[in-house]
């Protein structure tokens, strides 16, 4: 955290990693280096990684299937839900949809309103952009979850198709309408 002329400015990180076992076969084409994520122990350096350059806090997308073990900070990281209101069909007995959000720190807002839950729900991309990208009530949502305010800065480890950049940008422009003087 930063304090800019008495404004606290934090530094937050979003990482949606391809999943565990899928980075060749969904972004070998994209990304020379994307079989790395098919490895467990790549994940757990991200979680690393994050932990020691956004103290602030980080949020992080993963695969349900991959709980027991992705979670490398047990006692300070909140597992959030994404709930897809449609997503596709797979070939398996009981279908996936929903997507964890490990939530490690963010802003601490006293008597938040509106209040944000741990969860959300809305339908996944189809056919747009990347294999994965999120649509723009999840990237929102994310903001809220870290407690994101105007003139704080968020990473974006993945960026893919810029989806959580174009929010934080369409954030920090309707908190700079609400802010035209700056804060002292």
């Amino acid at each position: 955290m930063v304090i800019v002329k008495g404004v606290k400015i934090v530094k937050f990180a979003y990482a949606d990693p391809p999943y565990h076992g899928r980075g060749k076969i969904d972004y070998g084409r994209y990304h020379i280096e994307a079989h790395l994520w098919d490895n467990k122990e790549t994940h757990l350096i991200l979680q690393e990684k994050m932990f020691d350059e956004f103290p602030d806090g980080w949020a992080m997308s993963c695969n349900p299937r991959d709980l027991h073990w992705i979670v490398r900070y047990p006692d300070e990281t909140r597992i959030c839900a994404w709930v897809k209101t449609f997503a596709q069909i797979r070939g398996v007995s009981v279908q996936y949809f929903w997507e964890p959000v490990l939530l490690f720190r963010g802003r601490y807002i006293k008597k938040r309103k509106p209040m944000v839950l741990d969860w959300m729900a809305c339908a996944a991309n189809q056919k747009r952009g990347l294999k994965g990208s999120k649509p723009d009530k999840f990237n929102d949502w994310v903001l809220q979850l870290l407690g994101f305010e105007y003139g704080d800065d968020l990473i974006d480890i993945f960026p893919g198709t810029n989806s959580m950049q174009t929010a934080v940008a369409k954030y920090s422009d309707s908190r700079h309408t609400q802010h035209d003087t700056p804060r002292e």
